[in-house]
């Protein structure tokens, strides 16, 4: 049926393929983060400024 190293490649194949599906859960939530901080951060800026010219 199958070889042994048919079956390490088949492991090598499916924990590359769970490393991959990982980093880009944690990559994913890791930017949304990043940029709602960043989008935080210009408004209170901008609030900040608003307040300061009035």
């Amino acid at each position: 049926m199958f070889e042994f190293s048919q079956y390490l490649g088949f492991l090598l194949f499916l924990t590359i393929l769970t490393i991959g599906f990982w980093l880009m859960f944690f990559l994913v939530g890791f930017v949304q983060y990043w940029i709602g901080g960043a989008l935080w951060e210009r408004y209170k800026e901008r609030k900040a400024k608003k307040e300061q010219s009035v």
